[in-house]
């Protein structure tokens, strides 16, 4: 699957406006390549940079197969927010640490072959594990943020 952006190229800087020091809302994401057969679409965003080991910004499951972008401040009817890194089943933008570098952000759309039912305590890393081993298909996108 291919992810772009209007909002940064790949490896580009992901905009203020979709980190935690802007709007705090998803960058708009494209997909295509989603493979015959899938049951939902699921988007994970993470920061393999973070101090404390791979931070999970986001989780969004139970996207229709037939979807092929997300906006910001609109998730596509019947999507679900799980809960991330920071314990919130909400979006949380690039935020890394003052004078800790430049952290890449991964943003990474899954095809599912079947609905996931992803217990909602479970640690987030265990989630996006479950996700990619079920996904048939799945791409990225790469934005980098600094503070």
């Amino acid at each position: 699957m291919k992810v772009t952006s209007t909002a940064f190229k790949a490896d580009g800087p992901v905009p203020e406006r979709y980190s935690c020091e802007g709007d705090n809302v998803p960058p708009p994401l494209r997909w295509d390549g989603t493979p015959p057969g899938t049951a939902e679409i699921a988007v994970v965003v993470e920061d393999p940079d973070a101090p404390r080991g791979t931070f999970v910004h986001w989780i969004a499951v139970g996207i229709e197969p037939t979807t092929r972008s997300i906006e910001p401040e609109t998730l596509p009817p019947g999507a679900e927010v799980l809960a991330g890194s920071s314990d919130n089943p909400t979006y949380v933008g690039p935020c890394p640490p003052n004078g800790s570098g430049t952290h890449h952000y991964f943003f990474e759309v899954y095809a599912l072959p079947r609905r996931l039912d992803l217990p909602s305590g479970a640690p987030p890393l265990d989630k996006v594990r479950t996700i990619r081993r079920e996904a048939s298909a799945g791409g990225w996108l790469v934005g980098t943020f600094s503070r």
